[in-house]
């Protein structure tokens, strides 16, 4: 969680909140990290909406504002409203490996709506469901979702490939951007007398300043370390939240806890999905990647370009 600047919760639509979720939650809140939440699992039978958005609201205190609103569940899930754009997406089922085919009909063309979802009952209730949330729901409030204190909501299923990418769009319209975080700057000192000016620097007490992905100079915090990620090599990496400037294959970086004037290149990079690696030229403020660790890397360092020495608090990195 140190690394992220929004966070997705992830729901099953039959059994609502789980003990991981809630432990997970409260480290959101700690952080106040803008949260938007997913009901996956629609295509098997599930909770009513309203039972999910209750159960949130009475455990978490957390006020939901649906986006995408399904219709029905199981085998009779037909596709989602998205109440931003007063369209419905229906699909037809596909198989597991292909993306589900999808229809969209305007919200106000009721009589091919009628038509395409093809259940009374399912077509009568999308009618309700709507008028109720118009009517009932408070407003989405962005200013609120950014202080942690509403969450958007979503359903979809990811077996059946449907509702994730509509989610995932709006996901990325909707999340804060890549925030800066506060950091101590001291002057890099060189020559003879670097340590007494460091000692000395050290000695004092700064005001943090923050650090903006507008920052002239690079600037990471790993927040991760993972060994024998290959078993037929011992390799060690460290991942690195980027928070200014941009990575560059072959920089040359400080280290917060090494000696002034101490550089590290940094020859290799990749990005890590599941177990897909992706070698990397050129990251930005935002990106996660990971370098070779020889052992000089440990959680809570911060890697940096400049003559100003960087260091992000590593009490961040604590839960």
């Amino acid at each position: 969680m140190a690394a992220a600047d929004n966070a997705v919760m992830l729901l099953d639509a039959a059994k609502g909140l789980e003990p991981q979720t809630r432990k997970l939650f409260e480290v959101c809140r700690m952080r106040s990290l803008p949260l938007f939440t997913f009901v996956n699992k629609m295509d098997r039978p599930a909770m009513s909406p309203y039972e999910i958005m209750d159960q949130i609201e009475q455990e978490f205190g957390l006020e939901t504002y649906p986006i995408l609103w399904p219709i029905g569940d199981g085998d009779r899930f037909k596709g989602v409203l998205d109440r931003m754009n007063d369209v419905v997406h229906l699909f037809d089922r596909g198989d597991r490996k292909s993306k589900a085919e999808v229809e969209q009909v305007p919200f106000s063309d009721l009589e091919t709506l009628e038509q395409r979802i093809d259940d009374d009952e399912l077509y009568q209730q999308l009618l309700e469901d709507q008028e109720m949330l118009s009517e009932l729901i408070a407003p989405l409030d962005m200013e609120r979702v950014m202080a942690g204190e509403q969450s958007p909501l979503f359903f979809g299923s990811a077996m059946t490939n449907f509702g994730v990418q509509l989610f995932l769009d709006k996901f990325c319209d909707m999340g804060t951007k890549p925030n800066g975080r506060m950091a101590s700057l001291k002057e890099e000192a060189k020559g003879k007398k670097a340590k007494e000016k460091e000692e000395a620097a050290n000695a004092d007490e700064e005001a943090d300043e923050l650090i903006s992905p507008s920052h002239g100079e690079f600037s990471g915090f790993i927040f991760k370390t993972q060994a024998n990620l290959d078993p037929k090599h011992r390799d060690r990496l460290a991942y690195i939240r980027i928070v200014s400037g941009s990575f560059h294959k072959g920089m040359k970086v400080g280290h917060s806890r090494s000696k002034p004037g101490k550089k590290y290149n940094l020859a290799q990079a990749q990005t890590l999905f599941g177990s897909d690696r992706e070698s990397v030229e050129v990251a930005y403020p935002g990106d996660v990647i990971g370098i070779n660790n020889p052992g000089n890397f440990a959680i809570g360092d911060t890697l940096y370009t400049g003559n100003e020495k960087i260091a992000f608090p590593v009490s961040r990195f604590v839960l």
